[in-house]
């Protein structure tokens, strides 16, 4: 730990007024009028920079007959400045939130998997923590959530990201696999069935998810890989709502997470089938930006997600 503090900054004894410093001297591009909005002397102010560079070994800024221009050394030292400060105010944010209670809004987009367990969870954990915080839940598939994510309409992700998804400035923790079983109503003739196997559900009427979806290409695999025809009788929809509304007002039979199954067992709705599938999803995690700077709601949103992720999936993974 030691070895951590031997960093330049530290040396330099470097001060928050020198970070305010160079951020004013990007904007105002004159010591004189920098000086003057930060209150300070210009000589101080001088001196603040002089002190900086002598540190650095290098010039930050060109000076110029009638102003400051930041050099490349300049322009790198000016973006860190403002992220360091950044990360500051949001920290003075948190812990005023926290003293004061913590209100404000989080939004959420998941995947369906996880709406039964990992969501309700976590976010019943958090509403007891911070019941004035608004918290906006979106269901949708990763294909989906992970461009809303970049344009800023998501705080937080639990998704999958898939190859063809840009990763260079997302954040990603593994949570856990999602496997996938077949299910029916409860009661259903099939879910009794013993040796069942994919010829005898070929001529059954399914809800699925729509054509080019991930789930629905590996579950028409499934048929293929035994030389079957994919079922034909198919109800397509992501809904979760009007599938489990299908299946308990009919014999009609869907794929979907061994969570989702378990969780709609529980409570008398559904069945999964005695039939061993080799069927999953990819893994699953938590997605956020590396450019964001959460809000107070969002961190502690985020927070909250990893502790009952533990508790559900062992320890996080980052990648």
């Amino acid at each position: 730990m030691a070895a951590n503090y031997s960093n330049w900054f530290i040396r330099a004894r470097l001060k928050t007024r020198q970070l305010l410093l160079l951020v004013g001297l990007d904007e105002e591009r004159n010591i004189h009028r920098t000086a003057e909005v930060l209150g300070m002397t210009q000589p101080a102010a001088s001196k603040l920079l002089k002190d900086l560079e002598d540190m650095l070994e290098v010039q930050l800024f060109e000076r110029l007959p009638r102003g400051m221009r930041p050099t490349w050394y300049g322009e790198i030292m000016i973006r860190h400045a403002r992220m360091v400060l950044s990360n500051l105010s949001q920290a003075h944010d948190e812990i005023t939130a926290l003293k004061t209670g913590l209100t404000g809004q989080v939004n959420l987009g998941a995947i369906v998997g996880v709406s039964t367990a990992l969501l309700p969870r976590a976010i019943a954990r958090m509403k007891q923590q911070f019941p004035y915080v608004q918290i906006n839940v979106q269901l949708d598939t990763s294909n989906a959530l992970q461009p809303a994510l970049q344009q800023g309409r998501f705080d937080i992700l639990v998704a999958r990201l898939f190859e063809e998804h840009d990763k260079s400035g997302l954040n990603y923790e593994l949570l856990a696999e999602e496997p996938v079983c077949l299910a029916t109503r409860r009661g259903h003739p099939l879910a009794q069935g013993a040796g069942l196997t994919l010829r005898d559900l070929m001529s059954a009427a399914w809800v699925l998810p729509p054509s080019g979806s991930v789930l629905r290409h590996r579950f028409d695999l499934l048929f293929r890989q035994q030389n079957l025809e994919p079922p034909r009788n198919v109800i397509e929809t992501t809904a979760l709502s009007l599938t489990t509304a299908l299946l308990e007002d009919s014999d009609m039979v869907t794929a979907l997470p061994v969570d989702v199954v378990r969780h709609y067992a529980e409570h008398g709705m559904l069945a999964s089938l005695p039939i061993a599938l080799d069927c999953k999803m990819d893994a699953f995690g938590i997605i956020t930006r590396r450019d964001q700077l959460l809000s107070p709601c969002a961190a502690a949103m985020l927070r909250t997600l990893r502790e009952v992720s533990v508790e559900m999936y062992g320890e996080l993974s980052a990648a």
